[in-house]
């Protein structure tokens, strides 16, 4: 389970046993006594150059036992992976030698709250000038918002935390972890995804009519790669799949399925014509660093609002959109973003991202970065909104308390904490998703990339008849 604890103020989770009970096995049959024609368990895709229309995407699977030559069965090697706990070590916060300098600079915000400016100097073609700043108005509604939700966030964490730390799943930091912590160095050779959707972009167009499904079944199956840029794949089978795409292995898991697109190529999800229930959006906010960035790309505003929520939602959908802690982009989904999609709010929740002791990753007060982000959640208003029958009513400002990941925005999991507030074994749906779940479809650009094998240990292999 990953959920270790729920208290009235909400959840503590564990990430990273959510992601270690999926059944991450991959079964494979001794080449010695399979004959050429019998399935291997892995997705193959080869690139000889960028795009080659004579390069395969091979697909299969097998779970039956194959006879050898003398009428017995063949060996059959089970590898079992897990996700590398190191990336959940975080046994200290992130900002620890500025602590003294942030309760500086919120003393300054006090007096620049109460009226006062601060002159600071500024060098200018070798001399120096004085000029008064202030907060802009963005900053000062960062603070009032801030503000609001502080106490609610102080309180219940301090109830959720004290009760990891009592059951052991939280432990105080230990001097021998202080002096030898050292920050997590990834060097892994992933495939660039969202590069790889641009240049598919390229690729011929298929009629539209066979652009269904792509399932990973039992039996060979041969396409082209293009099917992989314009078909959902879906592994049905009760074990995990592992693919290679441009010489990078992803694992998928069991009753998971995906579509490697961008926002440019969604048509795919809607000609399936399947609506969801839950749909988690996380999408790429712009910022500043973003901006100075080129490792990731943002959609504007008019972009997000674009994408065809009120043709993929059911009735009553649940819609929950992760949002960071600028008030612009808060205002935008609560008053332009949700009513384009006949969304209503019904509550506002708060991921709140602790160390392994129980420290906050960031200074509650720090102006430089939270140690929180938001969820708005709403439900999909229409004419036929069926009653919701078997859900309990959600409730506002709950706590989704839990060790974060050391990989960029990858998100805790949603599935268990939603539980009692949506519809048992329905259709779930994540875009801009960066992983895959059991049970959930998944789309983005980057939609394997936390699937990638260089993120997971594989543990010793074992073999049956």
């Amino acid at each position: 389970m990953s959920v270790v604890h729920q208290l009235s103020p909400g959840w503590l989770l564990d990430h990273l046993s959510f992601i270690n009970k999926i059944n991450y096995q991959v079964h494979q049959h001794h080449e010695s006594c399979c004959s050429k024609n019998e399935p291997t368990t892995s997705v193959h895709l080869d690139s000889v150059s960028s795009f080659g229309s004579s390069t395969k995407f091979i697909a299969s699977d097998s779970i039956t036992k194959p006879k050898n030559d003398d009428g017995g069965n063949c060996e059959m090697f089970i590898q079992k992976y897990i996700f590398r706990s190191e990336l959940f070590d975080i046994t200290k916060p992130y900002i620890t030698s500025a602590i003294h300098k942030e309760c500086q600079q919120n003393n300054e915000k006090e007096d620049l709250m109460n009226g006062v400016k601060k002159e600071i100097s500024i060098s200018t073609h070798g001399k120096k000038r004085k000029r008064s700043v202030g907060f802009n108005q963005g900053e000062l509604d960062a603070m009032e918002y801030h503000e609001k939700i502080r106490g609610l966030i102080l309180d219940g964490s301090s109830q959720i935390i004290q009760e990891g730390l009592k059951s052991g799943f939280l432990h105080p930091l230990s001097e021998k972890q202080d002096k030898c912590n050292e920050p997590i160095t990834l060097s892994f050779d992933t495939c660039n995804l969202s590069e790889l959707c641009e240049m598919a972009k390229h690729l011929p167009s298929l009629n539209e009519m066979e652009l269904l499904t792509l399932q990973l079944m039992e039996n060979d199956m041969s396409v082209t790669e293009q099917d992989l840029f314009s078909r959902i794949v879906e592994n049905n089978s009760r074990f995990t799949k592992m693919i290679t795409l441009m010489g990078q292995k992803y694992l998928v898991p069991p009753k998971s399925s995906f579509l490697l697109s961008d926002i440019s190529c969604m048509q795919p999800l809607l000609n399936c014509r399947k609506t969801y229930d839950v749909i988690v959006i996380d999408p790429p906010w712009q910022n500043k660093s973003v901006k100075r960035s080129n490792r990731y790309s943002y959609l504007s505003p008019l972009q997000i609002k674009q994408i065809p929520i009120p043709k993929l939602a059911a009735p009553n959908c649940l819609v929950i959109t992760w949002v960071t802690n600028r008030q612009k982009h808060l205002r935008f989904v609560k008053e332009e973003l949700y009513p384009s999609w006949s969304v209503e709010i019904v509550a506002e929740w708060h991921w709140l991202k602790i160390t392994n002791s129980g420290e906050f990753v960031f200074p509650l007060d720090s102006t430089h970065k939270k140690p929180y982000e938001g969820l708005i959640l709403g439900r999909v208003q229409e004419k036929t909104t069926l009653p919701l029958r078997n859900m309990l009513p959600i409730p506002d400002h709950k706590l989704i308390v839990s060790v974060p990941c050391a990989l960029h925005s990858h998100k805790p999991p949603l599935a268990e904490v939603l539980k009692d507030y949506i519809k048992p074994d329905g259709d779930y749906l994540e875009l801009f998703a960066r992983n895959l779940q059991p049970g959930w479809t998944s789309w983005g650009n980057e939609v394997l990339k936390f699937q990638h094998l260089d993120y997971f240990i594989a543990l010793e292999s074992r073999s049956r008849l």
